[in-house]
């Protein structure tokens, strides 16, 4: 896999978010406004926009149409914000995701049938990936995987987030890629859990209902922003921060995890699935 091709593609997008940051430095200074100023005319604090100017942090949509509307700079930072979003390695819908998963300071997910993404290996992420889209090109597989891995290093950031997943065992249990593929993917997942990097507690099928109540569904909490809440189908995706909906999301986490295994059974199940798969693999 081209992993070199997708490191000079983060560089080059780095570089155009700090091109972003120089410019709303220079308008926001030209229009007389210290950066507290600026966050207050926009809903943000002064150091939201301190971090956007350095390009630490990435604007939701809405505060740079704001901006724009307050330095009356005719739609420029909108613009460059659709243009920098628009990630061809990811759907239209979660490319937004991306970006604010780098700057989360804490995200729960909730996977009832596939891994999620973060955790996901190569091997595991190319037969999702072709599982989907049969007539693709092996160029296409690359990218998709490649981005999907580099997701994964938020993990490994000093700055990382706490993340915290609970997986229906559903996702334990079906070989996706064969059984030494998954093998290596639950080890994977254990290897990160003792390491301490991941918080993952299991729902097993015993639990019934709990199972069926709740979709794909990712919280996503933030420094000096308000929560979100990522839902998917197989098809699309939704991203939304209305208060109330994300706490009815999270009562639904809560309960999720109040029906999950710890996450010392969980590990021990993670693991026992691994051993299971690995016997398989060894038996064909």
């Amino acid at each position: 896999m081209a992993n070199g091709s997708h490191g000079s593609h983060g560089s080059q997008r780095q570089a155009a978010w700090e091109f972003f940051g120089t410019e709303l430095k220079r308008r926001r200074e030209e229009a007389a406004l210290t950066q507290v100023e600026l966050g207050a005319l926009v809903f943000v604090s002064g150091g939201y926009i301190g971090q956007f100017e350095q390009a630490i942090r990435k604007p939701q949509l809405d505060v740079a149409v704001r901006i724009d509307d307050i330095l009356q700079t005719a739609g420029f930072f909108e613009r460059t914000w659709r243009k920098l979003i628009d990630d061809k390695r990811y759907a239209d819908y979660f490319a937004e995701v991306v970006e604010l998963e780098r700057t989360a300071t804490k995200i729960c997910e909730f996977a009832p049938t596939v891994i999620p993404g973060l955790l996901q290996t190569a091997a595991y992420a190319q037969a999702v990936t072709l599982a989907a889209n049969p007539f693709v090109t092996d160029e296409y597989v690359d990218e998709k995987v490649g981005a999907r891995l580099e997701r994964s290093r938020i993990l490994k950031d000093a700055t990382r987030p706490e993340y915290w997943a609970i997986l229906h065992e559903n996702t334990l249990r079906t070989p996706v890629g064969g059984p030494a593929a998954m093998a290596k993917q639950l080890e994977h997942i254990a290897t990160l859990m003792r390491e301490r990097t991941v918080l993952v507690q299991v729902l097993p099928y015993s639990v019934g209902a709990y199972a069926v109540t709740a979709g794909d569904l990712r919280l996503m909490e933030f420094e000096d922003a308000p929560p979100t809440l990522y839902t998917e189908t197989a098809f699309t995706g939704d991203l939304l921060d209305d208060p109330t909906v994300v706490k009815r999301a999270q009562r639904a986490y809560d309960l999720l995890r109040g029906a999950a295994l710890s996450p010392e059974a969980s590990l021990a199940l993670i693991e026992s699935a691994a051993e299971d798969f690995r016997r398989c693999a060894s038996t064909t």
